[in-house]
């Protein structure tokens, strides 16, 4: 239930068993955070991992090539500042320290050579031993490779936050700010989050992909690969409740269509891409309350404000992925981590018809005469399912008037950096908190799951299997955590591991 990247990735490798699967969703149609707005991408933006997708589809021995086109970025995103300074950040590691070289120093340049060596160790010693283990602890990192994983732990820099991290590396504070933001593809502060997490910067170095058409093309190929090994989608139903025998074992679910009345799904197994919270506060039936076991309070992860529009820009030059930075990196995430919109935000643009980074095909950008599609993400604390009682309850607990203040400041930090956008006459769609928790329930509209910001955090995830039998969680909110291969992997772990149990006597 719940027809995500992760619902359609476990529905996959379920399928792949020779049982039949039917997979729910409640939307008009599949992807989950991975969704449309006016044909513009409004969720994740990103894709790394390609491996990921790789095995799932030769799981069911198909090839992804097949199925999607990946495009490989050469700009892996254009950086810049409010007093006027850029600087590229590309896949090739030498061609990124001669930008910094311009851009700050000879020193800088060299910091960034041994911090990919640094990520690249990071990377190595926990991509078997976590991201593929089905469910990981410290013991199992450690005792992996004996005396040699005991030694190689001690190197994953856990101890230390990134921004401290950084430090090491780069003189340059933009620098520190730069590679900082990858704590937020975690959903987490780069001033708490732990070191490990800067092993995000060597997966983007080892390729970030686009989908050709867009990022939603990804969700389209998996729902035909569904489909093709027999998985019926049922979009427009909504799963009310998921019903548990006298023996602890999940039995089925009770749906809704909307435009039919409640029918009762008799199930083997049930796999949830959902908020893993929700099933342990009960959303899904008061038998399942606690099946999770999650601590209360856990920190969740940032959620963000979007807005999506086809507008003309001018006067910076997009590259596909595009980041303008606040002028005080630490007071903006001081007020997320008050539970506050930040007064100056750093400002994520993705201008998804700006490809002229992609290698080995070379296409121009389209005609932008009449306006590109545009994703700009701001971040915000996951308070969606808290209410102004004076205000709209999309707006959260802050009120029209504290949204219409950060938007105007997010847009005055883009013409402070060289970007302004026309707006007028043109259609903008707002996301906020509020919104992602209607969206993707119990929440918050928290949209990486729960917060990283101590060592112990990737190893507190639920993992696929959940304390009542035949019930198994995928999604962001599960081991190994945010990010689209990431979900794409838990889909996949909830998928074997539901068929591995019914195989069992």
């Amino acid at each position: 239930m719940g027809a995500g990247v992760g619902g359609l990735c476990a529905a996959i490798r379920a399928a792949t068993g020779d049982r039949p699967v039917v997979l729910l969703e409640r939307a008009d149609r599949v992807g989950g955070k991975m969704r449309l707005v006016d044909d513009i991408d409004a969720g994740p933006t990103v894709l790394t991992m390609r491996w990921a997708f790789e095995r799932l589809f030769a799981s069911a021995g198909r090839a992804l090539e097949d199925y999607v086109q990946l495009e490989v970025l050469d700009i892996l995103a254009r950086h810049a500042w409010a007093d006027g300074s850029q600087v590229d950040l590309f896949a090739d590691i030498e061609r990124s320290a001669a930008a910094f070289e311009r851009f700050t120093s000879a020193a800088d340049a060299e910091g960034y050579r041994r911090f990919c060596a640094y990520t690249e160790r990071i990377f190595a010693t926990v991509e078997g031993p976590f991201l593929r283990a089905e469910r990981p602890s410290v013991s199992s990192i450690v005792t992996a490779q004996g005396l040699r994983g005991a030694m190689a732990f001690a190197r994953i820099d856990w101890h230390r936050s990134m921004w401290r991290s950084l430090g090491t590396f780069f003189t340059d504070p933009r620098l520190r700010q730069l590679f900082g933001r990858y704590a937020t593809y975690y959903g987490s502060s780069p001033f708490r989050a732990p070191a490990t997490l800067n092993l995000i910067a060597h997966v983007e170095r080892d390729g970030v992909w686009r989908p050709r058409g867009g990022m939603y093309a990804l969700a389209a190929a998996l729902e035909r690969l569904a489909r093709e090994l027999g998985v019926e989608i049922r979009t427009r139903t909504e799963v009310e409740e998921i019903t548990v025998g006298p023996d602890r074992r999940a039995s089925g679910v009770w749906l809704r269509t909307k435009a039919g009345p409640r029918a009762h799904l008799e199930a083997a197994a049930v796999i949830v891409n959902a908020a893993p919270q929700a099933l342990d506060e009960g959303h899904f039936g008061p038998a399942l309350a606690g099946c999770v076991g999650l601590r209360r309070d856990r920190p969740r992860s940032l959620s963000a404000v979007t807005w999506t529009m086809k507008a003309r820009t001018r006067g910076f030059d997009l590259a596909h992925h595009n980041v303008f930075f606040s002028s005080d990196y630490p007071a903006e995430f001081r007020a997320l981590e008050r539970g506050e919109l930040p007064g100056e935000p750093t400002v994520y643009v993705c201008a998804q018809d700006r490809l002229p980074g992609i290698q080995n095909h070379g296409r121009d950008p389209c005609d932008l005469s009449q306006g590109e599609r545009l994703l700009i993400l701001v971040n915000a604390p996951a308070r969606g399912d808290e209410r102004d009682p004076a205000g709209d309850p999309a707006c959260g607990p802050w009120s029209e008037r504290a949204l219409e203040i950060l938007e105007a400041s997010t847009f005055a930090l883009m013409h402070r950096c060289g970007l302004d956008i026309e707006r007028e006459g043109v259609a903008v769609t707002r996301t906020t908190p509020g919104d992602f928790e209607a969206l993707f329930p119990a929440s918050g509209g928290a949209l990486y799951g729960f917060a990283t910001h101590s060592m112990m955090a990737p190893f507190q995830r639920p993992a696929a299997r959940t304390r009542i039998g035949g019930l198994y969680l995928a999604g962001g909110g599960t081991h190994p955590g945010a990010g689209v291969p990431m979900v794409c992997l838990s889909g996949q772990l909830a998928g074997s591991a539901a068929l591995e149990d019914l195989e069992m006597p």
